[in-house]
């Protein structure tokens, strides 16, 4: 029935941690290369840290100059900022600067295929 099967690992049973959803195991090697690689492809790159909710965690959304956009995990804000500076990408705090109207468009022409 599996009652209990979401309520995370306990130190040392060899369960993984959750896979989703705020308490969510986080890969930070695996978040940092899929970043970098796409701020080593990209121009004009920023970075937008999104402030984690009841069902994700924290998150940091990476924007190219043409709007195209990519979201990962991070854990917490701090880890946000740090990854960014790690970049060398400029950083934002999404609630005080919200998302730039390029990251918009790009995702209005994918959905209508012509990005």
């Amino acid at each position: 029935m599996g009652w209990f099967s979401r309520r995370g690992s306990r130190k040392g049973d060899g369960r993984q941690g959750r896979s989703d959803g705020p308490q969510m195991a986080i890969d930070r090697k695996a978040v940092e290369a899929h970043l970098r690689a796409f701020v080593e492809s990209k121009r004009g790159v920023e970075a937008y840290v999104e402030p984690a909710t009841s069902v994700t965690t924290t998150t940091i959304v990476l924007i190219a100059w043409d709007g195209e956009w990519t979201r990962r995990a991070v854990g917490s804000a701090k880890d946000g900022f740090e990854i960014s500076q790690k970049l060398g990408v400029p950083v934002y705090d999404v609630n005080k600067t919200g998302y730039p109207n390029r990251m918009r468009e790009w995702s209005k022409r994918r959905r209508q295929g012509d990005a």
